[in-house]
C-alpha cells in the first residue's frame, strides 16, 4: 500500500509542478462551480417563478365573473410544472419539452414555453450545468492528463527502472490512477458540493442524491481506469493520446448525438402535422353533437331518453346540451389519448434503442442515470402531461355538468335571442372560485431508484471491464519487466 501511495504522491507533485496539468484543473474546476452556482440560481428562479405563474392562473380563473359554464370551459386554465429539485445538476430535456399547459375544452394542448423555444442557440447546444462538464468536459481533460502518465515513463526509460526496482505493474499502475482520481475529484467537487447541498437542504430526495454522486463516481472512474490503461499499453504518449481522444469522441461526442438519428429511423414518431391530420379524421368520423341525423348522437339522445323515462329531450329534467357536452368531451378525450399514448410508446421504444448503446458509451448510461433521478427526463415530462390531461378533463366535465343541472334547457336555447334568458343562463362564479387547485403528485423515491437502477448497473458493469483491462495491462508490465 505504501508503495501505491507513494507513487501517487509523486504523480500528483508532477501535476502540481506541470504549468499547463495544473491550469486546465483549475479551469475545469472553477468551470464545474460557475455551472453549479449558476444551475442552482436558475432552477431556484425558475422554482419560484412557476409557483407565481400557477399561482396567478388559479387566481385568474376563480376571477372570472358569473358566465354560462361553456364560456369558462373556453376560457380555459393553465397547469404549470414544479421545478425538480435536482434538476439544478441535470436540467434534462426540459428546455426543449416546456413546462406550462393551456387547459381548454375540446382539445389537448402540448407543454410550451421551454427555454429552447424562447432563448438564443447557446440553450438549444446545452445549458451549463455540472451534469454537461462532469460527463462532456472533465473526461476530456482526464485524458489529456492522464495520456503520458504511464507511456512517457515508457519513452523516458524511467518505467522499465521502477519496474526492476521491484515496484509491481499493479501497484504502478494502482498509484497513477489513484492521482488521476484524485485529479478528477477536484475538478468534480463543486458538483458534489451541489450535491450535498440539495441534500441538507432539503431540495432533492437523499436517495436520489446518493445514487447520483455514486453514478458520477462510477463514470468518472471508468474513465480513469481506461487512460491508465491505455497508457501503460501504449508504446508512446502520442499514441495513448490519439486513441484516447478517438475513444472520448466516440463515447461523448459522437454515439450521443447518432443514437437519436439512429432510435428515430428505426422507431419512426410521426410529425406534429401528421398527427393533426389523423386527429381531424378521426374526430369527423366520430359524429357531429349538433347533426340531428348523425348516428351516434342519435343512438345517445334514445339512449338518454330511455335512461330518464321520456319521450323528448324537453322532458328531461335536465338540460340536454350539457349531457351532449360530457358526452362529446368523453369522445374526444379518449381520440386524444389514444393518439398521445401512441407517441409516448414510439418515444419509449426509441428511449430503450438509445439505452442499448450503453454497451458501447458509458456517457449514455450516466445520462439516463442523470436525468432519471432528476426527474427531468421523457418519463417524468409524460408523467406532468398525464397528470394536466386528467385534471383538464375532470375540470371541464365538471363545468358540462354544471350546463347539465344549473341552466335550464330553455335558456340555454334562447341565450343567443333573448337578453333575460342569456343573463339567466349565466350561474354563480361560486362554481368555479369552488373547483379543486392542480396539485401534481411526484413519483415516489422508490419509483424513481428503481428506474435509474438499469442504468447504474451499466456504469457498474463498465467499471468491472475497466477494472479487468487495467489488471491485465498491469501483469503485462510485470512481463515486460521479466
Amino acid at each position: 500500500m505504501s508503495v501505491i501511495l507513494s507513487v501517487a504522491h509523486n504523480e500528483l507533485r508532477h501535476l502540481v509542478r506541470s504549468r499547463v496539468a495544473l491550469t486546465g484543473l483549475i479551469l475545469v474546476a472553477l468551470l464545474t462551480f460557475a455551472a453549479a452556482l449558476t444551475s442552482r440560481a436558475y432552477q431556484a428562479d425558475q422554482a419560484a417563478l412557476r409557483e407565481r405563474l400557477q399561482h396567478a392562473a388559479d387566481q385568474d380563473f376563480a376571477a372570472q365573473p358569473n358566465r354560462h359554464p361553456h364560456r369558462v370551459v373556453h376560457f380555459g386554465h393553465f397547469a404549470i410544472r414544479p421545478a425538480s429539485g435536482l434538476a439544478a445538476m441535470d436540467p434534462g430535456v426540459e428546455a426543449y419539452t416546456g413546462n406550462m399547459i393551456f387547459l381548454e375544452g375540446h382539445r389537448q394542448n402540448s407543454a410550451n414555453f421551454g427555454d429552447a423555444r424562447q432563448s438564443s442557440l447557446l440553450v438549444r447546444f446545452g445549458q451549463l450545468s455540472p451534469a454537461l462538464v462532469l460527463q462532456v468536459i472533465a473526461p476530456l481533460l482526464l485524458v489529456f492528463i492522464g495520456a503520458g502518465m504511464v507511456a512517457g515513463e515508457r519513452e523516458r526509460g524511467t518505467l522499465r527502472q521502477s519496474l526492476l526496482a521491484g515496484v509491481s505493474g499493479g501497484a504502478l499502475l494502482a498509484g497513477k490512477g489513484l492521482a488521476l482520481g484524485a485529479a478528477a475529484l477536484a475538478i468534480s467537487s463543486p458538483a458534489f458540493a451541489l450535491l450535498l447541498w440539495l441534500a441538507v437542504s432539503g431540495g432533492a430526495r437523499l436517495s436520489a442524491v446518493l445514487l447520483s454522486a455514486g453514478g458520477y463516481l462510477a463514470y468518472l472512474a471508468v474513465w480513469t481506469l481506461v487512460i491508465i490503461a491505455v497508457s501503460a499499453t501504449a508504446r508512446r504518449s502520442r499514441s495513448a493520446l490519439i486513441a484516447l481522444v478517438g475513444a472520448w469522441t466516440f463515447a461523448v461526442v459522437l454515439t450521443p448525438r447518432i443514437s437519436p438519428e439512429l432510435a428515430a429511423s428505426l422507431a419512426p414518431l410521426p410529425t406534429r402535422v401528421e398527427t393533426d391530420i389523423a386527429v381531424q379524421r378521426d374526430l369527423r368520423a366520430m359524429g357531429d353533437s349538433h347533426n340531428p341525423n348523425d348516428p351516434y348522437f342519435a343512438a345517445f339522445k334514445q339512449k338518454t331518453l330511455k335512461a330518464y323515462g321520456v319521450a323528448r329531450v324537453e322532458d328531461l329534467p335536465v338540460n340536454y346540451r350539457g349531457l351532449l357536452a360530457v358526452e362529446g368531451e368523453k369522445l374526444t378525450s379518449s381520440l386524444f389519448n389514444r393518439y398521445s399514448n401512441q407517441a409516448f410508446a414510439a418515444m419509449e421504444a426509441q428511449g430503450r434503442l438509445m439505452d442499448a448503446l450503453a454497451v458501447i458509451s458509458p456517457t449514455m448510461a450516466i445520462r439516463r442515470l442523470s436525468m432519471t433521478l432528476s426527474e427531468t427526463d421523457l418519463f417524468a415530462y409524460r408523467r406532468f402531461l398525464e397528470q394536466a390531461e386528467a385534471y383538464r378533463y375532470d375540470l371541464v366535465q365538471r363545468l358540462n355538468r354544471l350546463q347539465a343541472t344549473a341552466v335550464t334547457a330553455a335558456d340555454d336555447a334562447d341565450k343567443s335571442k333573448s337578453a333575460a334568458a342569456e343573463a339567466r343562463s349565466r350561474i354563480s362564479a361560486d362554481h368555479w372560485r369552488a373547483m379543486p387547485h392542480f396539485n401534481p403528485v411526484r413519483p415516489s423515491a422508490a419509483d424513481v431508484v428503481s428506474r435509474a437502477a438499469p442504468a447504474f448497473l451499466v456504469l457498474l458493469a463498465w467499471l468491472a471491464a475497466a477494472a479487468f483491462f487495467v489488471t491485465r495491462a498491469g501483469r503485462r508490465l510485470n512481463g515486460s519487466a521479466a
